[in-house]
């Protein structure tokens, strides 16, 4: 047991083997440092043993423990069942479990098992029904004489918990010397930290509650801390490369601001009040501009840019799908009407020739704002003096996309936009590195929306009231999820819609488009004119609509199976009507199997508050899904819960970006355990401390 170490494959642990070892890998688990931290999500109190003649009958509680004599099984019937006795010195009792038969191949006569529960009496027997229980396969070691929590495993890939545990409990007593502390003795007694060795011992053997409770405390602190070390060394080497400093002035300002038909809002006015503060500065701006659909983020950025060109830079605007870009380019144009400002519209679909004279432009300098799609990310493409980067929707692009721009031109200040409202705690996580404006109000004169949850038997009354809306002057969204990643699946939907909407019914005759993600992007262009200009009267459409498309006219949006929709998008999707001053409806046609779905699309009904719906997104789906913290290059959470643990993120937030600050490469002699822990959680991904 003396050579065993953390990065030893877990099959040479004692009793662990080949075989088993690729149970373990299923679960993740391939070296002994696995083992130690795959940490049991719940534990069992198991009251200390009686012995089997004691009891009575009738209480509440009572743990027996003592050798399987007999088993029975009945696997049919109303009610089946499986069924042992156990004996210990002083008597027997019957143990039944109903709908048991997943037992047999584990309980079996001749093992010791202890068993809790209620003490029932059948036929003048002592019986549990139901009980919790616990294979004893190592009697002469177990200590049955108090009570103790037990740790309860996920289980799977033919592994029960028991069998994980007794697997632990092989390498559980070398924790002490196997786990290395992080900090020292001030730093921990300062935050009212447990030692990282002890810490990880306890989550499988608590003393009490308390000690749990104390336990994953500092392991979720040490989680939080390094994903926040991460940020803060990331951060640290964005600022560190110098930017054009982009000076604005009064003139600047008024010429800017006599580019828009409208006073901008006071939230808008703080945004850029943020933004042009730091794009002063010699060093890259690292912001997050996020506000609620409709709130105006566009105009901030446009702001922005032209700063930019006031100091005869470049500015770039990437959007994750082609439709959104051109509407940004097109919105953009007609703020510039007139103006001296030079733009091009930079996507995949451009002919060759096209595409050589955009590129031209752009490395001689003679292009003030490109807009475009992740076409911006090629490796031809190449700027004069690029100066500021504005990134739409930044969550869909991941950390390698989002980066990979900066590398063209000289360090650009860099701007992401996202209307999907973030929770304080993503935006200390996967947005972390960025300093974070918010436009928490729109722009006056937009009319109200109201949310509606419907079923489907209530689509006949929909479609009438959608062809009302169409005869009196208004335009309407049907949206359809994609039922699969198959993009024949997604356009089998869209089509057969089309088709029976169209084709009878209240909307027979009702000018109509079609637009999904699988369309050449000349029909996508076509549908998309066709409804803005109103020669269609209704679009019907997958999620590509979700964010981008903005048509004042239409007031109405129909979300079929709007269960299999996030909070998030279903908010996104309903900000695509009420753009105008006319009341809007969003009616949600969902057929929820579940009380959880239910709640969800009630919050919905509920609010129009962004960051509410947003934070009980988060809530309900977890940051991983919402987000997918993996395609961010964030190392995976264990313990910590980004909710619950919201002050003790801040503080590792706090305290990692002071470690930063005073070693930026982890140097020093006392941060070499937390360079080392660096490496192994941020593996390939990030390369942060690269030639740090």
């Amino acid at each position: 047991m003396a050579a065993i170490k953390l990065d030893m494959p877990v099959q040479y642990v004692k009793g662990v083997g080949p075989a088993r070892a690729v149970q373990l890998a299923e679960l993740g688990i391939h070296t002994v440092g696995d083992l130690l931290t795959y940490y049991p999500r719940r534990f069992d109190l198991r009251k200390q043993v009686q012995p089997i003649g004691s009891l009575r009958g009738g209480e509440e509680t009572a743990t027996v423990a003592g050798e399987v004599f007999s088993t029975h099984e009945k696997p049919h019937g109303r009610l089946p069942y499986f069924e042992c006795c156990i004996r210990d010195p002083s008597g027997w009792a019957a143990v039944k479990w109903f709908h048991g038969r997943y037992l047999r191949d584990s309980i079996k006569e001749g093992i010791q098992l202890a068993v809790s529960g209620k003490v029932g009496v059948y036929e003048e027997a002592i019986q549990f029904i139901n009980p919790r229980f616990q294979i004893i396969w190592d009697p002469a070691g177990t200590d049955l004489s108090q009570d103790e929590l037990l740790p309860v495993y996920p289980a799977g890939a033919k592994l029960s918990s028991g069998a994980i545990g007794q697997i632990v409990k092989k390498v559980l007593p070398l924790a002490g010397e196997l786990i290395a502390e992080w900090f020292d003795g001030e730093y921990l007694s300062g935050r009212e930290l447990m030692p990282r060795p002890r810490a990880v011992a306890a989550m499988h053997r608590p003393e009490d509650k308390d000690h749990w409770g104390s336990a994953r405390r500092r392991l979720a602190y040490d989680e939080c801390f390094l994903m926040q070390l991460g940020i803060a060394i990331s951060r640290m080497k964005q600022v560190s490369r110098p930017a054009h400093p982009l000076p604005s002035s009064p003139e600047i300002d008024r010429r800017i601001r006599a580019r828009f038909p409208f006073s901008l809002t006071k939230a808008q006015d703080r945004a850029i009040k943020q933004i042009v503060a730091d794009i002063v500065r010699p060093r890259p701006m690292n912001r997050l501009l996020q506000g609620d659909v409709g709130s105006g983020k566009t105009v901030v950025a446009l702001y922005a840019c032209l700063v930019a060109v006031a100091n005869r830079k470049q500015a770039a605007i990437m959007a994750p799908t082609e439709i959104l870009a051109v509407q940004h380019y097109e919105r953009i144009n007609q703020y510039l009407a007139g103006s001296k400002v030079r733009t091009a519209l930079l996507v995949g679909g451009q002919n060759p020739a096209q595409r050589q004279e955009i590129l031209a432009g752009l490395s001689a300098g003679q292009i003030d704002i490109v807009v475009g799609t992740h076409a911006l990310l090629g490796e031809d493409v190449r700027f004069g003096e690029l100066a500021l980067v504005v990134v739409d929707e930044q969550h869909k692009f991941g950390v390698r996309q989002r980066t990979g721009i900066r590398g063209k031109g000289f360090a650009p200040h860099y701007l992401v936009m996202t209307a999907t409202p973030i929770p304080r705690t993503l935006a200390m996580t996967v947005f972390g590195d960025l300093d974070v404006s918010v436009i928490d109000s729109s722009p006056p004169g937009r009319g109200k929306t109201t949310t509606k949850i419907a079923g489907q038997t209530d689509l006949p009354m929909i479609l009438r009231a959608v062809r009302q809306a169409i005869d009196a002057g208004q335009q309407a969204y049907f949206i359809y999820p994609l039922v699969s990643p198959s993009p024949e699946l997604e356009f089998t939907a869209a089509q057969e819609a089309y088709r029976e909407l169209g084709s009878c019914g209240p909307l027979a005759g009702a000018p109509m488009g079609l637009i999904h993600g699988q369309m050449p992007q000349r029909l996508k262009d076509r549908a998309m004119l066709d409804f803005r200009e109103g020669r269609t009267k209704l679009l019907v459409a997958s999620v590509v609509v979700e964010v981008g498309l903005d048509v004042p006219a239409a007031n109405v949006i129909v979300v079929m199976h709007a269960e299999r929709f996030g909070l998030a998008q279903l908010h996104q999707l309903r900000g695509r009507v009420g753009r105008a001053r006319q009341d809007a409806i969003c009616i949600l046609v969902a057929s929820p199997g579940s009380e959880t779905a239910r709640r969800r699309l009630a919050i919905l009904e509920a609010t129009t508050d962004g960051f509410k719906i947003a934070e009980e997104d988060l809530r309900l789906r977890g940051p991983g899904e919402l987000f997918g913290t993996a395609q961010h290059g964030l190392p995976e959470l264990k313990v910590a819960d980004l909710l619950e643990d919201f002050d003790l993120l801040r503080l590792a937030r706090k305290d990692a970006f002071e470690v930063v600050a005073a070693d930026p490469g982890l140097n020093a002699p006392h941060n070499q355990q937390l360079r080392k822990e660096m490496l192994a959680a941020y593996a390939g991904r990030l390369d942060l401390l690269e030639g740090a």
